[in-house]
């Protein structure tokens, strides 16, 4: 799905990331990687394969838009250093896109790590008139691009079924990106007349008015 902010046009793809076209530029937010092997250690039973994944996702994303760039919206790493990061270091090192990183809160990885693979790390970033941060931040004059919440919402049914799904949840001066990662969890959020979401499909980004 495409959609249009302030004159720009972002592209809205199945598993969550967010593209600029105009920018040539790759948001992604919540990956939590490292998250999977933490459960593991602690008898939690995640098949392996699942932390090769999250690559396979970011791979066919750079084959699909090819962009100059590849932005983070925070909690890229779940925890301290674990067997993953060694996953990203040969990630990082297979791609030849730029990366930021804009931190979050579980990003206490020390930022020197980052910085030998060519990681820049920021607080936020400004771009044009948007403005690029981990949490939820309001502004009046600037388009806030954001993750940290892992936003849902519940599809009901008449027959009293329901269903929650992750979504991009944009309200009137900010789009909240669903997390990337996988076993992430998700938050449920009740928009507003004034919200708009996007749910997200195996195959497609849908629109949908829950209100």
């Amino acid at each position: 799905m495409n959609i249009t902010i302030k004159k720009q046009v972002f592209m809205l793809h199945p598993f969550g990331s967010l593209y600029w076209k105009d920018k040539n530029i790759l948001l992604i937010s919540d990956l939590h990687l490292g998250k999977i092997s933490h459960f593991r250690k602690n008898g939690l039973a995640i098949p392996n394969s699942a932390i090769p994944k999250n690559f396979e996702k970011l791979n066919e994303l750079l084959d699909v838009y090819q962009p100059q760039k590849i932005i983070f919206l925070g909690d890229l790493f779940h925890s301290t250093l674990n067997s993953e990061w060694y996953y990203f270091d040969n990630w990082v090192q297979s791609v030849s896109q730029k990366i930021i990183l804009i931190e979050g809160n579980h990003d206490i990885v020390a930022k020197h790590h980052y910085e030998s693979l060519h990681v820049e790390v920021l607080e936020r970033l400004q771009i044009d008139d948007f403005l690029l941060t981990h949490h939820p931040v309001e502004t009046e004059n600037l388009f806030n691009f954001c993750g940290h919440i892992h936003p849902r919402v519940v599809l009901s049914g008449l027959g009293k079924q329901y269903l929650k799904i992750p979504c991009y949840f944009r309200k009137q001066n900010q789009l909240i990106l669903p997390a990337f990662g996988e076993f992430t969890g998700n938050y449920t959020l009740k928009p507003t007349p004034k919200d708009k979401v996007y749910v997200l499909t195996p195959n497609e980004v849908i629109e949908v008015n829950l209100v």
